[in-house]
């Protein structure tokens, strides 16, 4: 049987924490962190708020950035998605 497919909102909110914890981690601002990525500002802020899904340009983008791999930003998210799924409602 196939995994059930989690809801939008939720798999994209989980990508936002990690994306803005390995940002601030790193110091950077969302501005620097477009401007080095070639992404929008106010793109990263609504990736961060969990209001966009990232394409895969976005991601192969970020990651040099964010000096991670994309296979290490989606494992990251995987977790936190899995972490807010046990958390009771």
């Amino acid at each position: 049987m196939a995994p059930q497919a989690h809801p939008s909102a939720l798999h994209n909110k989980a990508f936002g924490v990690i994306l803005a914890a390995r940002r601030k981690e790193l110091g950077l601002s969302q501005e620097l962190l477009g401007f080095e990525a070639g992404i929008d500002r106010s793109y990263i802020s609504l990736l961060e708020r969990g209001l966009r899904s990232p394409t895969l340009d976005t991601l192969f983008g970020l990651c040099p950035v964010l000096g991670i791999t994309v296979s290490q930003l989606l494992i990251l998210t995987e977790s936190k998605l899995e972490e807010m799924d046990a958390r009771p409602q």
